[in-house]
């Protein structure tokens, strides 16, 4: 595969994680040779590892722990089990004048904030929610867009030992009620709604269904919650007290409520943003993301490593695909995260965001929630430009992380992850559970870390954790993707592993189909579902029309760079592919219906992008 970029020398040695290898040789007497190494040494002596994060990044822990690791049975390892610490005094202790935030919307004004700056507000907010009655192992609520206060808000959760659960402001009234009903906040957090696209969307009226459906619960406006506080109190907790709930997607039934711990995440987001990102004090770090999705909460944890992160509150293309880009140059971003539809809309929309603006300042470009494809990373490296690390990461939810990711001492090979994270021990299994490198294989995680759920909320006896993870593998995580792990080290996710083709005995991931389909420049989008018959749903260009001859065009690219075995029965135009909140397609939720499931016992429209999306699933597509 091309190799696009090759670290220099200068980026090796300002890494931060040739930071961490000096120190793990002058304080721990261990000398690696390579990042494989390094790897298998993190996933080997996981109690050695983790302590060395512990150390290497000064965790304050304000009671010892008794032990590191009391099991590596999964589920069931418990992590640094007697000790007590709190996420938010990692947050504040940098020095007061530092810029914490940059924090804008779609009508233009940045508001700076500096760390010491955050504090106060920070102090504001957790008295506003002491005097609502809020304590430690309250859940709080929010149903807020990406802005300032909101981060302000689940450090003033924190702080408290109470935990942080949040919903954008697009997400429907059913969708959040799916989700808050399960954990009975003790309060919930509100806007009236939220600018996108150049529009105001009013959400007063989903506001009061959420009223109505919490009983018990306090609702009150996110701009009305701050007192005046003497100062930020910070309540110590265990390692493994509950952080935050995130969510899974939800398109197939009530949403998994995922619990994390403040120790768990504290250490992974350290670990992952500052020695896979390459993120430190001297940055500016940007992800564009709702309060919904993960990498929001990974975004808030720049703060940990003193980088200053940048909040963005609207659509990445308003007022024109290259709006993300030229702020990116305003606000002299050093890394700038999207998703990789976002990159490949970039790449179908012809822009080049060289020209849109200065970006010398950027070091990394982050991509995730679906695999990008080779001819995305050749774009960045052409259009962005030469010289920084573009890291593909994938992961999850599930972890508030990623399983594989980027490397600054490692190239960059366009379609392949560099690497697997450290302390995360990735393998790839066959269908008889065989673990296996240089083929296609079920996304498995042999180890436990830290930031694995602590538990799934309302599930007495852990019966519905084991089954989401661990019951096609006793003892081991099974994620639902597929990956390829390369002879070099490098990786390849190839789809979700129950959206498999599976076409005469050949298994391949949807992405390498998607690759081949949206590669043609009158195809936008794709979906693509095997019901028995092999059906292409294609969102066409401007201009463009499906006839003879586009379906031909298609059909020989995909014998010919596939198989002939993936050649479609069918080729469908649609007018959109139907996508989560988060953007990911919905391919599962699709085949059911095209098998004939009842709409309501397949997808909630309410955790939808584009629920209009179904309707011609639901109505029949065959012509």
């Amino acid at each position: 595969m091309t190799v696009l970029h090759t670290p220099q020398p200068r980026d090796v040695e300002r890494a931060h994680i040739t930071r961490y290898l000096a120190w793990l040789r002058s304080n721990r007497a261990l000398d690696f040779a390579s990042y494989d190494e390094l790897w298998r040494w993190s996933v080997t002596d996981l109690e050695g590892f983790w302590t060395s994060i512990v150390d290497f990044f000064d965790v304050r822990f304000t009671r010892a722990p008794d032990r590191i690791l009391s099991s590596r049975s999964m589920p069931g390892a418990r992590w640094f089990e007697g000790a007590a610490l709190n996420y938010v005094d990692h947050v504040f202790r940098w020095p007061d004048e530092r810029l914490a935030v940059l924090a804008c919307g779609e009508d233009g004004p940045v508001h700076t904030i500096t760390y010491g700056e955050l504090r106060l507000r920070t102090a504001a907010m957790a008295e506003g929610l002491r005097r609502l009655g809020v304590g430690r192992g309250d859940r709080v609520a929010a149903f807020v867009p990406n802005v300032a206060d909101a981060l302000v808000a689940v450090l003033a959760t924190a702080s408290l030992g109470a935990v942080w659960s949040a919903c954008s402001p697009d997400f429907g009234a059913t969708a959040v009620l799916d989700r808050f009903r399960q954990i009975e906040p003790a309060v919930l957090l509100v806007v009236d709604g939220y600018r996108f696209k150049g529009e105001w969307h009013d959400r007063r009226a989903v506001v009061a269904e959420l009223a109505a459906g919490l009983p018990g619960t306090t609702v009150v406006a996110l701009a009305d919650v701050a007192r005046p506080a003497a100062g930020l109190r910070i309540e110590p907790v265990p390692f493994e007290h509950p952080l935050w709930v995130l969510y899974s997607s939800g398109t197939t039934g009530l949403p998994k409520a995922l619990v994390h711990g403040h120790g768990g995440i504290l250490l992974e987001h350290m670990k992952q943003i500052s020695l896979h990102l390459d993120i430190g004090p001297d940055d500016r770090f940007f992800w564009y993301s709702s309060t919904g999705w993960m990498m929001w909460n990974l975004l808030a944890g720049g703060l940990l490593v003193g980088a200053t992160i940048v909040l963005y509150d609207g659509s990445p293309a308003f007022p024109d695909p290259g709006a993300m880009w030229r702020l990116a140059a305003r606000l002299e971003m050093t890394y700038f995260g999207v998703s990789a539809p976002y990159i490949l809309a970039g790449m179908k929309a012809g822009v080049v965001p060289s020209r849109e603006a200065d970006l010398s300042r950027l070091r990394g470009v982050g991509s995730t929630g679906a695999p990008l494809p080779p001819d995305g990373f050749g774009w960045v490296y052409e259009n962005v430009h030469a010289d920084l690390l573009l890291g593909s990461v994938s992961g999850g939810t599930d972890v508030c992380s990623g399983f594989v990711a980027s490397c600054p001492l490692l190239p960059v090979h366009a379609g392949e992850i560099q690497c697997r994270c450290l302390g995360v021990k990735v393998e790839a299994f066959d269908e008889t559970g065989a673990s296996v490198v240089g083929r296609v294989g079920e996304l498995v995680v042999t180890a436990p870390m830290p930031s694995m759920p602590l538990f799934l909320w309302d599930d007495p006896g852990g019966a519905r954790y084991r089954a989401s993870y661990f019951e096609t593998y006793p003892g081991v995580w099974r994620h639902g993707d597929w990956i390829t792990i390369t002879d070099r080290g490098t990786c390849v996710i190839s789809g979700r592993s129950d959206a498999t083709l599976n076409r005469g005995g050949v298994r391949m991931g949807t992405s390498e189909l998607y690759r081949v389909v949206e590669a043609r420049p009158e195809v936008l989008d794709s979906l693509v579902v095997d019901t028995g018959k092999l059906s292409l749903f294609v969102v066409l260009a401007a201009g463009s029309s499906l006839d003879d001859a586009l379906r031909r065009r298609i059909a020989e690219a995909l014998r010919a760079e596939l198989s002939p075995r993936h050649v479609p029965d069918e080729i469908v135009a649609i007018e959109e592919v139907p996508r989560t909140i988060n953007g990911k397609k919905m391919e599962v939720p699709v085949k059911r219906l095209l098998l004939g499931e009842p709409m309501e016992a397949v997808v909630s429209p309410d955790a939808m992008a584009n629920p209009a999306s179904l309707a011609p699933f639901i109505r029949g597509v065959e012509e």
